[in-house]
């Protein structure tokens, strides 16, 4: 039986259980079992694909085309392992299945209430993501005292019920404020947040203080009296540099080994920390650094919540500056700047590298294929991701081609020169204005061209390896099969996660390699249709864009093969 462990959250959200929850993840697979984790959003939405990023944050695309949390992604870069979508349950998802099937008749004329069955399919959806892990880790999503979170708390107290309290643990992540005006750390918000988990028949085994600086001895005492636990389970994790520092912070106080003899299991292993230990080391202090521009729409919010609308990217280039011992400063531009003040483009000068990130809609769209077109005529390093080919492309064709109309249908759906146009059947569903889950979603093929150098990328960070394995497993899944569309015999093949609709329209394709675009990697659908899925310009230092989303794939000590290549060439300037 697999033992879970459910980490909520008190006194705010945005209060770190999600890197929490990852670490404590990473800790026990560095004990020697298999772990994953689950996220509970406790929102209406299905899922997190029609969310605004600016509020909620990134959605996170997993293999099997889910649309998800971003803490997701966290559990994945840390865990280094693919997290299916059904990991990841939000109050939509579970009311439908019920309704749904109370409308087929399943529920054989039964009174279809909250207890049982909207508490059974809760359970249910907890244990077949547990699939023969060692350990399940749960993040119950909001705060303690929401009221969205009722049904979850409620089902995973009658989970702790079915298989023993001696199989479950929970952890409360909560922030100890330090008020200016008085500099003294204060635990009464903790006190009400074990006050109102209390309330749910739920108490905390371990408790997780987060804050500016570490716990001291008066307030683990306090907490400790008042949750009435052993201080040894009150454990300090205050603000850190990276976020990837926190698995060693927590193991010098030796949670690992705590949690171990709270379900009266032991290590499997040692736990081997020496190469993370060396990347965070790098990331803390690097040998030389560099600065990046990334180009986007997503900021018109504020500061607040601009890294969480691109936290992906900003991880994958952490990654790969860490494998290269690089510092990796990131500035933020508005697209919309460079359509106002062409004169602020100089600015781009300033930069070793240049992003143009995934997006939607017209915003600011003329500003980033004003950047696209900087970085191209001046042997900036630039990396096009998503929206970022599709613009590289309409740039090109403009200013190469003399394709003077050239756009996306998009943003111009009359243009003359549709570049970069919507496929016929995804033409049908925007029709219907349907637009939840029906994008071009998760893992796809890539036929990779030979003596490219986006090739050269795969095989010189050993991803073909892996990517090779894991379509042989997809080959294996006819759900998922599909995915891999037709494949050549012999040919390089690797795998991305998308999230688009649009794709390079395949009646220029021709034109525009003719004019010097290498397209360097395509998908071929089954009724014989290319879609270009990479390109790169041959005579200049750095200049790629890809149709995916490799920022999804890059983990720490594996870090994306195109951000690698990006930040190893941006280093070069």
């Amino acid at each position: 039986m697999p033992k879970y462990i459910v980490v909520a959250g008190g006194v705010m959200s945005g209060v770190g259980k999600g890197v929490t929850t990852a670490s404590i993840g990473k800790i026990l697979q560095e004990y020697g079992y298999k772990v994953t984790a689950v996220k509970i959003d406790p929102y209406l939405n299905y899922d997190a694909g029609t969310l605004r990023p600016t509020e909620h944050g990134e959605v996170w695309v997993t293999d099997d085309g889910g649309e998800i949390d971003q803490d997701l992604g966290t559990y994945e870069r840390f865990l280094n392992i693919d997290i299916p979508k059904r990991n990841n349950l939000t109050t939509g998802q579970v009311y439908k299945a019920v309704i749904d099937r109370e409308r087929q008749g399943e529920y054989l004329g039964q009174t279809v209430q909250f207890i049982p069955h909207i508490i059974d399919e809760i359970k249910d959806r907890i244990k077949n993501a547990s699939d023969s892990h060692d350990f399940v880790i749960i993040e119950v999503g909001g705060t303690i005292g929401d009221y969205e979170n009722i049904p979850f708390l409620f089902a995973l107290k009658s989970l702790e019920r079915d298989i023993g309290k001696q199989n479950l643990s929970y952890v409360l992540v909560t922030y100890l404020p330090i008020p200016s005006h008085i500099e003294e750390m204060k635990t009464k918000p903790t006190q009400q947040a074990i006050r109102l988990l209390s309330e749910h028949g739920i108490f905390p085994d371990f408790i997780i203080c987060r804050a500016k600086r570490a716990l001291d001895v008066p307030r683990k005492k306090k907490i400790e009296t008042y949750a009435n636990i052993a201080s040894e389970h009150v454990i300090s994790e205050p603000d850190i540099e990276t976020v990837y520092q926190i698995p060693l912070d927590l193991e010098k106080e030796k949670l690992g080994d705590k949690l171990l003899k709270e379900f009266g299991m032991k290590s499997r292993k040692n736990p081997e920390w020496q190469e993370w230990k060396r990347l965070v080391d790098d990331i803390l202090s690097p040998k030389k650094n560099i600065k990046i521009a990334i180009v986007g729409k997503y900021i018109d919010i504020g500061d607040y919540n601009l890294a969480d609308s691109y936290i992906s990217i900003n991880q994958a280039l952490i990654h790969a500056g860490a494998s290269l011992s690089t510092g990796v400063e990131i500035n933020w531009l508005d697209s919309k700047m460079f359509e106002s003040d062409k004169k602020s483009l100089t600015k781009l000068k300033n930069y070793d590298g240049i992003i143009v990130p995934g997006g939607f809609g017209s915003s600011g769209v003329e500003g980033k294929i004003n950047a696209i077109n900087f970085a191209r005529t001046n042997k900036i390093p630039y990396l096009g991701l998503c929206y970022g080919l599709q613009l590289a492309v309409v740039e090109f064709a403009r200013n190469v081609c003399g394709l003077k109309d050239a756009h996306t249908t998009e943003v111009s759906p009359k243009t003359s020169a549709p570049v970069i146009d919507v496929q016929p059947a995804q033409r049908e569903i925007l029709e219907k204005s349907m637009f939840g889950g029906t994008m071009r979603l998760g893992a796809y093929a890539a036929i990779l061209k030979d003596k490219s150098q986006i090739l050269r990328l795969y095989e010189d960070t050993g991803r073909l390896k892996d990517d090779e394995k894991r379509i042989n497993e997809l080959m294996k899944d006819k759900s998922q099969a599909f995915r891999l569309g037709i494949l050549e015999k012999g040919k390089k093949t690797v795998l991305e996660r998308h999230r688009h609709r649009y794709e390079v329209n395949p009646r220029f394709v021709d034109l525009l390699e003719k004019s010097g675009i290498v397209f360097s990697g395509h998908y071929e659908r089954f009724d014989r249709t290319k879609l270009m899925e990479y390109i790169e310009l041959p005579n200049h230092p750095f200049f790629i864009g890809t149709q995916a989303h490799p920022e999804f794939k890059s983990r720490l000590g594996n870090p994306s093969p195109l951000f690698y290549g990006f930040v190893k060439n941006a280093s070069k300037r």
